[in-house]
């Protein structure tokens, strides 16, 4: 296993939110989690997570499983998910065992857990990162391998746990800093009129910076607007800003 300096090093110089998340998914793995779900979303609200297509997803489990989470909704039933959403920092899935003693889970809970044991989720770690506004929210799900079971990945966490925490920060923080297109996917033109738009210039000003008519800088500009999904150029630039689609010198 890699040194966690040598780790944060790997992980700080990576310069794709793929090649960060093969560094993060396989150092996980040493310490037993062989299955990572990473969800961040800057449009949270008290009713909404925001647009599934704006959200930051990243996973290594099988189309599967995440079929069911996501497409079939379970996710908004899931109750890591609910505990993540109220609260920060780093939870055994121990909790779940205690909230079923208890008569705590719902039905529509109680079928998530039945579906995780279905596919072998069921021992693990989640982590709520502390939000940086009221509209953002991540946290990631750390699921131990077959065979390990919440007693075995406890006493993992009792040595390694301050590491792993520490490593998982690094790694979101060094996420929001990359380049994330996902399903709002701007051409290399799109982000251009955008910047421009962004230091302050007109359409007549970016038509005689590119050698472009007007007419041409609007459709570029309307073709960005639908590309993410708002209904201003400013709110456009807004977006794009938030996924490090601007000013970048490569996507």
């Amino acid at each position: 296993m890699k040194t966690i300096t040598a780790h944060l090093t790997d992980v700080t110089s990576a310069a794709t939110v793929e090649e960060l998340w093969a560094i993060h998914t396989a150092y996980m793995s040493d310490f037993g989690f062989d299955r990572l779900i990473y969800g961040y979303t800057r449009y949270n609200t008290a009713v909404s997570l925001g647009d599934p297509q704006d959200w930051v997803l990243l996973t290594n489990h099988g189309d599967a499983y995440m079929d069911a989470f996501l497409t079939d909704g379970l996710m908004f039933q899931a109750p890591m998910v609910h505990w993540a959403l109220e609260n920060s920092g780093a939870c055994s899935w121990r909790w779940l065992d205690e909230m079923r003693q208890t008569d705590a889970l719902t039905e529509s809970e109680q079928k998530v857990l039945a579906f995780n044991k279905s596919m072998n989720v069921v021992a693990g770690y989640t982590i709520s990162f502390k939000s940086v506004s009221e509209r953002t929210k991540a946290a990631i799900a750390l699921t131990a391998k077959p065979g390990l079971d919440q007693d075995g990945i406890d006493k993992i966490w009792a040595r390694h746990g301050d590491e792993i925490i520490v490593a998982n920060n690094v790694m979101h923080l060094k996420l929001l800093s990359l380049p994330y297109t996902g399903q709002r996917h701007l051409t290399k033109r799109q982000r251009e009129v955008l910047q421009w738009v962004g230091d302050g210039k007109t359409t007549q000003d970016i038509a005689l910076l590119l050698d472009l008519t007007p007419a041409t800088i609007e459709k570029h500009l309307r073709l960005a607007r639908e590309a993410l999904d708002v209904e201003t150029t400013a709110q456009a630039v807004m977006k794009a800003a938030f996924s490090n689609q601007m000013f970048v010198v490569d996507i």
